[in-house]
Formats: structure tokens, sequence, C-alpha cells
């Protein structure tokens, strides 16, 4: 007999089994997807020759795609898949993506590129939205289980943020892979880990129960099979259209000047079929996500700006032990995230028992307190430097130790929000969104970044730190900025919320 969503939301204890099994998938699928994000801006420039500049737009116009896609990948998962067959087709694309950059990373950089960012439109909102079903509404324990899968996602982002790198730059495991093939190993391993992602999902999804499935059961197979198809169809399409757009920045500007519009007239479009009390709740849902487009652009910063930084600035030591400045760049706030998200998820559970724990507002403008706190560090790295330009790793380390603290306040938290403020017909298309704001703050991330290697462009190591320490003391003032703004209008944004804490 199948397990129905009263006996899975019925569960004892902190955390329902379910949670575990999507926590493993989405780890494993992480792996894939920041291995392959943490190679991205180094690729470019070392293999692809482009100028600073251009693969800092480069990367921030490829990771505003993918993110941009969720939240087509979530109208379609609400209206024809199910969260479960578009999850599926996600990870089917991902993987053909990566196994076309394992063959030829050089010649189909954006062939393989263009494949990931479909398959992981299909497969990112969706699992993150059957993690929420899996609780109540008003369920206290949500945040804690969003906190624990998010430690799922950085596990998977702290091994392949730190091997696939290592191996393309022969830092790991050089006498095994020849030099001429440690791109296409480094690559290689993004497909493997997708395929076991994708296998730990079908062999424990039957526990699921109903959760998850399309929404079009009720109508006749026929025609059922006649939208999939045709989804099907045209999501396979589209790639050589992803194509052009993420190889030409141009078309990437023109895309994110249409669709975040778009995407606010369409969710205005939807809410003329609910009630005035979850309108304001969606109102709500809507700050959270211009918000959370100012903390991702300033984060983002990770994947271009300090991917530079990083390679060109730092020295290779962390407490003694040698370690590869890029590694520790994009793994580094997944190690401090798995060392401190169940704990801080724990935090939480005990604030709400004590009835002092901050609402979702003041959370996230925390998160921004501790963003500027960490790249204040980054700022101060310029007075430990040497002649040559290179700094302290440690204090760099620390940096994203901080801002760790932050991501914690605001990403886990934002997800669990969006599925409290979504009516449950549209809670897909909100997931969706929520990831179209990140887009957003990757897009300007790469803008941002892009200003910062122009201004150090034909400079010397020593100047290029200054240059870039000096531009995140800025965002760290922003930051700030936009934390102490959040905390002051929480008043009036718990009243949009109503009864969601």
């Amino acid at each position: 007999m199948a397990t129905t969503i009263e006996e899975i939301q019925n569960f004892k204890g902190k955390y329902p089994k379910q949670l575990w099994y999507l926590f493993f998938s989405e780890m494993w699928e992480r792996f894939s997807f920041y291995g392959m994000r943490g190679m991205l801006y180094y690729f470019m420039v070392n293999e692809l020759l482009m100028k600073d500049t251009v693969a800092n737009l480069q990367y921030g116009a490829t990771q505003a795609w993918v993110y941009a896609f969720t939240f087509i990948g979530g109208l379609f998962a609400d209206k024809i898949f199910g969260f479960r067959k578009s999850l599926f087709w996600g990870g089917l694309l991902m993987i053909v993506g990566s196994v076309i950059l394992s063959v030829d990373p050089k010649n189909f950089f954006f062939v393989g590129v263009s494949f990931t960012i479909v398959g992981t439109g299909f497969f990112k909102p969706n699992i993150s939205s059957m993690v929420g079903k899996l609780y109540k509404e008003g369920d206290p324990r949500t945040d804690a289980g969003f906190s624990l899968f998010y430690a799922g996602v950085n596990l998977g982002a702290l091994i392949g943020g730190y091997i696939c790198i290592a191996v393309a730059k022969g830092e790991l495991w050089s006498s095994f892979i020849p030099e001429n093939l440690r791109w296409n190993a480094a690559f290689g391993f993004a497909s493997i880990v997708m395929i076991i992602s994708l296998l730990t999902f079908t062999q424990t999804q039957k526990s699921l129960g109903e959760i998850g499935l399309s929404p079009l059961l009720a109508i006749d197979v026929s025609k059922r099979r006649t939208y999939e198809v045709a989804t099907y169809i045209a999501s396979i399409l589209i790639i050589p259209i992803i194509m052009i757009m993420v190889s030409n920045t141009v078309y990437t500007d023109w895309f994110m000047y249409i669709i975040g519009p778009a995407s606010l007239l369409y969710l205005i479009y939807e809410m003329k079929n609910f009630s005035i009390a979850e309108n304001k709740k969606l109102v709500a849902a809507v700050i959270f996500m211009l918000f959370s487009i100012g903390f991702w652009a300033f984060f983002e910063q990770s994947g271009g700006s300090l991917s530079a930084f990083a390679a060109d600035n730092l020295n290779n030591n962390v407490l003694g032990i040698r370690l590869d400045p890029n590694g520790v760049n994009n793994s580094a706030n997944s190690l401090f995230v798995i060392a401190f998200a169940a704990l801080v998820g724990m935090v939480w559970l005990w604030m709400a028992k004590k009835k002092i724990e901050p609402n979702t507002v003041v959370k996230f403008g925390l998160g921004f307190l501790f963003l500027a706190g960490g790249f204040w560090v980054f700022y101060y790295t310029k007075f430990f430097a040497g002649s040559d330009g290179k700094t302290s790793l440690d204090l760099f380390t620390f940096g994203w130790f901080i801002i760790t603290f932050g991501e914690l306040c605001l990403s886990p938290i934002g997800m669990s929000a969006m599925t409290k403020l979504s009516p449950q017909k549209t809670q897909a298309v909100i997931m969706g969104m929520w990831f179209l704001a990140s887009a957003y703050g990757q897009y300007f991330a790469g803008l941002l970044g892009a200003g910062i290697a122009e201004a150090s462009e034909n400079a010397s190591n020593l100047e290029k730190l200054n240059t870039y320490a000096d531009g995140y003391q800025q965002l760290g003032l922003y930051a700030l900025i936009a934390g102490v703004v959040l905390i002051a209008i929480s008043p009036l944004v718990r009243k949009l919320m109503q009864d969601v804490k």
C-alpha cells in the first residue's frame, strides 16, 4: 500500500526519512554542478584564452542562464510533468551535457554547458519543492529540514568543487591522468556522479507516496502523453538557442531585461485566482526575491572575480597545510556549511521553543550583515600582502567562514519561506522565481566582476590585489546597507506574511 502524504508529514523526530533520500540525490547532483561551476572561469581564461573581463561576463551569463531556466522548469513541473518526472528528465540532460564536455571540452564547451543549463532548470527547483511537501503547513521543523537538506547541497559542492578543479590543474591524481586528458577527466567526474544522483532518486521515489506526481493524472492518458512528449521535444529544440545566447552575452543582456518583468507579470496573472491573504504572502515572497538578488550578486563573486583573486593573489597554505587556492575558494564555504548547517538549524529550533526565534525577515537581514563582514575580511587581506602581491589564504578562508553564516541565514531559510508563502498550485513556479532571482544575482555578479577586472587590467600583481580588495570593501558597504534596510522594514513584511513565521 502506497504511503500517504499524511503518514509522511506525521513523522516522529526531527527529520522525515524521505528527507535523507532527497539529501543524497541532491548531494551528488550538486557535486556535478559545483564541480563544473568551479572550473568554468579557470577553463575560459586558461584553455579558451578569454580575457578576465570577458570571462567574468561569460561566467555571469552562463550561471544566469542556469538559474533562469529553473523558472521555466518549475512552470512545466507545475502544469505538466510534476516534480518527479521533471527531475528525472533534467538529470538525463545534465548527464548528456557533462558527457559532451568530458569528450571534447574545448570544441563543445557551449554545447555541453547548454545541455546542463536546461537540465538544471528541470532538476533544481523541483527537488527543493518536494522537500517542502514533506512538512505540514506551519511545522516548526521545516527550517531545520531545509538546513539539513542544504548541508547535502554543500557536501556535494565541497567534494566536487575541490576535486574537479584539482584534477583539471594537475594538483590531484596527476600521476594517473595524462596531462592532455585532465580536463576531460574532470568533466567526466561530473557525469559519473550525476548518474549516481539519478539512480539514488529512482530507487527511493516510492517512499514519497503521491508527492511530486504529475498534475495531469486525472486527464486522458493520450492527451497527457501528448503534452509530455511536446515538452520533451521543446526542451531539446531550445538547446541550440540557449547555446547561441550563452556564447553571446549581448543576447543574455536582452533575455535578462525580459524574463524578470515577464515572470512578475505571469505571477500577477496567477494572483487573480487567489485570495487577498494569499496574495499578500506572494508580495512578501517577491520582496525576499528582490533582496536575494543583491546577496547573490556579491556572494557569487566566488566563481568570477574571487577565482582570479585566488589564482593570482593568494598563497597556498591554510593552517600550515598546502592547498590549492582555487580549490579553497570553491569549497571552503561548503565545508563550513556542512560543519554548521545542522547546528544553525538546531539553534532555530531551540529559539523557537523559547519563543525568541527571529522572524524570516530579520534572518535575511542578518545574512547581509554576515556577508558584509566577510567581504571586509577579503578587503583586509591587502594589509597582509608581500611585494609579489600574494596574501594570506588563512585570512581569505576566514572571510568565507563569516559569509557562510550569512548564507545559512538566507538561502535555506529562503527556500523554506517560498514553500510557506506560495499557494500549493503555484509552488514550483514560486520556487522557480526564487532561483530566477539567483539568476539575476549571477548576472550582476558577472558585471561586478568584469568591472573589477577591467579596473585592474595591465596592472602589476600588487596593484591588482589592491584594486580587487578595494572593490570588495565597496561590496561590503552595500551589503551592510541592505541588511540594515531589511531589519528596518521587517515589521511591514511580517504583516504581509501573516501567519507565516
